[in-house]
């Protein structure tokens, strides 16, 4: 029997069909149902809704099924409809009447919610410790490889000169970008919508400050209906800013299938992280970036893919909502891979010196020369005019010293300034007040 079921058998098929892949799903939320949990029911003894003896026997438990997560024991049976049921039948099993008490005050719907942004929560720390590191590994190549000068492409013609400096650090700079909306995204989820019920509220006189502090939030989804409302607009919007730091990573996966390419041979990798062809034994593939570049492009269609299974939504909960868990959650894992591996692959990689000696590169310093030009006196449009008619006549000579001492150029990177953006947006997540509330919600004698 379902936790909601009266008299009558549900059809089997229909059964099946409804619940999908939500158990599966589920166990993501098991860890964030119970933390919810504890706090729900520390909120039900101040308002005299659950005794003192009833709520340590409920704490107490509740924790033991927390370790039995972590330590990977914990299952949903198939019989048993969602994690929330499983969670609530073994609390009865184990303690009795007192685990049929700690639904009292809410509904499926806020309990999934709260679920829902706990683990969210959890995801957007991992997301950002992973870009951080990748941020942290192109500022350092950055840096070490600032002198080396590459071509720079507009069109992807030949442009002007460039740098690996310039290159690592640009993409880390666009990182501190994503994290902002990474950061909307984590203001968004932290709010809790814990005691807004089926979207409707209480009867009961909930304390729903208490149940914010307890479990870290910043703030409440304050009305109700927007609560349950926020159901979808939350994935949405984290789809959002997952998409951002995907479309950063597959942009660098595509720089470096090009880089790595005969054609250009600008950076190379070791040969055992790539990979070979069955027929053509010279070949070194780039498959990892490859991978990465699809992986990424996918992700960039998920805000997309969440925006069309809600859009025709009114108010209320549906039941569309629950397959938003099939298209959101395996996508945090697959972008925490990219961001490892791509990590893992720049800790490996080889830049080639002196690539700007190679003549096909010499008008890449016509604008130096232009400009040097104007330094002497010339107007630009008359120095423009004379170093165009020699290139066209053969006649230009290229001065391959290149001298820009601007904010953000060749010469001057300001990767000092752009870590200093990086911590200014991870100050701004505060993820130690979050840790501080769940440590104390799980300790032993609380």
């Amino acid at each position: 029997m379902k936790i909601w079921q009266k008299n009558i058998d549900v059809d089997s098929f229909v059964e099946s069909f409804t619940v999908g892949q939500d158990r599966e799903m589920d166990m993501h939320l098991a860890g964030a149902d119970v933390l919810g949990s504890l706090a729900h029911t520390r909120m039900l003894n101040s308002i005299n809704l659950m005794t003192d003896e009833d709520l340590t026997l409920v704490q107490k438990e509740l924790k033991n099924i927390y370790q039995e997560i972590l330590d990977g024991k914990f299952q949903i049976e198939d019989s048993v409809e969602d994690v929330h049921s499983q969670v609530e039948m073994m609390l009865t099993q184990r303690i009795g009447e007192a685990g049929k008490k700690i639904h009292s005050g809410r509904s499926r719907n806020d309990q999934v919610l709260v679920d829902l942004k706990l683990y969210f929560r959890s995801e957007i720390e991992s997301i950002f410790k992973n870009t951080e590191a990748l941020f942290q590994q192109l500022i350092q190549l950055s840096n070490q490889h600032k002198q080396v000068l590459m071509p720079g492409y507009t069109h992807l013609q030949i442009a002007m000169p460039s740098s690996f400096g310039l290159w690592f650090g640009a993409y880390a700079e666009s990182l501190v970008d994503d994290l902002h909306l990474l950061k909307a995204a984590w203001h968004i989820c932290n709010k809790n919508p814990l005691g807004s019920a089926a979207g409707y509220g209480s009867s009961f006189p909930l304390n729903r400050t208490m149940t914010t502090n307890l479990l870290g939030f910043e703030d409440l989804n304050y009305n109700v209906v927007y609560a349950q409302m926020g159901r979808g607009k939350t994935e949405r919007i984290l789809a959002q800013a997952m998409s951002s730091i995907a479309a950063t990573l597959a942009k660098f996966a595509m720089d470096v299938t090009l880089f790595i390419n005969q054609n250009f041979g600008f950076i190379s990798f070791p040969a055992h992280l790539t990979t070979g062809s069955s027929i053509m034994p010279h070949k070194k593939n780039p498959d990892v970036f490859e991978l990465i570049r699809s992986r990424c492009n996918k992700i960039q269609a998920l805000p997309n893919e969440i925006a069309m299974m809600t859009s025709n939504l009114p108010v209320g909960y549906h039941r569309d909502l629950q397959l938003l868990k099939e298209n959101l959650f395996p996508a945090f894992q697959s972008l925490n891979d990219c961001l490892a591996i791509a990590k893992y692959m720049l800790e490996n990689i080889s830049i080639k010196d002196n690539i700007l000696d190679d003549p096909k590169y010499d008008y890449l310093f016509s604008v130096e020369v232009v400009n040097n030009e104007v330094l002497n006196g010339i107007s630009f449009r008359e120095a423009y005019k004379n170093i165009g008619l020699a290139i066209e006549e053969g006649k230009f000579q290229p001065a391959k010293e290149v001298n820009h001492t601007h904010e953000g150029s060749i010469g001057n990177l300001c990767n000092d300034q752009i870590e200093r953006m990086f911590q200014q947006v991870k100050a701004e997540f505060g993820f130690e007040k979050v840790e501080k509330a769940l440590n104390e919600l799980l300790r032993k004698e609380a």
